[in-house]
């Protein structure tokens, strides 16, 4: 890996995927589309609202806020969770937002809100979600939507915004496959390899520069990223990143604690 100096970088959506990926490709995506809503192939069919979830956000001051997408989901345990309970997207909320931010900060001349709280969190059925260029979706697997969200999202990427979606199996992607085609019908996941500009414009990713991350080890599946372009045209502006078989909030939550090797927890979020 190579570090390109640049002086300045303002691109947010580009900064943030670059300091957190790496990459390799070969995996075929299998997702026939359709039309649920949610994903239960493998939870329960109870349904859990995040509504009512005492989140408290950070005043928008016109610096970077790092936002987190949440959903309302058709399977949710107790667990060692934000709130005491294990929803898959407040997985690794808020330390993941902390340490991430914390390093933008320190790697580019982007403004970036510090808080305690990490960064915010919003779901598609806000119309504050428009004020963030960037967005994080974790573990959409589970994510029971409803025609507002689905337009809403429609709406967000088509004005401009970037969504990077993360900690991702085969039923996770493809019920974000689902999601996506019912927000813009004959969506494409294309995969993405390291001759990509985003792989190019901050840090230099090789094919080496590849993580035995915890669904490799779990699942033994190879790391992919998708990406979702305006059009289906790689010539126009990639929307979305979908890290497959990748768990990029892990790495970035256990950044400062010495729960995984130093080489992982400090080059995944700078590569």
């Amino acid at each position: 890996m190579t570090l390109k100096l640049i002086p300045r970088v303002a691109v947010v959506p580009v900064i943030l995927f670059v300091l957190a990926i790496l990459v390799d490709s070969g995996m075929p995506l299998s997702a026939e589309q359709g039309s649920q809503r949610g994903w239960f192939g493998r939870g329960r069919r109870d349904i859990m609202s995040s509504s009512t979830l005492p989140i408290e956000n950070i005043p928008q001051a016109g610096e970077f806020i790092f936002l987190r997408v949440r959903f309302d989901e058709a399977y949710t345990s107790y667990g060692g969770y934000e709130w005491g309970l294990d929803m898959g997207w407040n997985h690794d909320y808020p330390r993941a937002e902390q340490n991430i931010t914390m390093m933008l900060e320190e790697l580019t001349n982007i403004p970036v809100k510090i808080d305690f709280r990490g960064g915010n969190i919003l779901s598609f059925s806000e119309p504050e979600i428009f004020d963030y260029p960037f967005v994080y979706i974790s573990e959409p697997g589970y994510w029971v939507w409803n025609d507002e969200e689905v337009l809403r999202l429609r709406n967000y990427l088509l004005k401009g915004g970037f969504i990077m979606v993360d900690d991702m199996q085969s039923d996770d992607t493809e019920a974000f496959y689902r999601i996506m085609n019912q927000a813009i019908p004959n969506t494409q996941f294309e995969i993405l390899d390291t001759t990509h500009p985003i792989f190019n414009c901050f840090f230099q990713i090789t094919p080496e520069d590849i993580l035995n991350q915890y669904y490799r080890a779990r699942y033994n599946g190879t790391p992919v990223i998708y990406g979702v372009y305006e059009d289906n045209d790689p010539g126009k502006r990639l929307m979305v990143v979908i890290n497959h078989n990748q768990d990029i909030g892990e790495s970035w939550e256990f950044a400062n604690t010495g729960y995984v090797p130093v080489e992982q927890a400090n080059t995944t979020p700078t590569r």
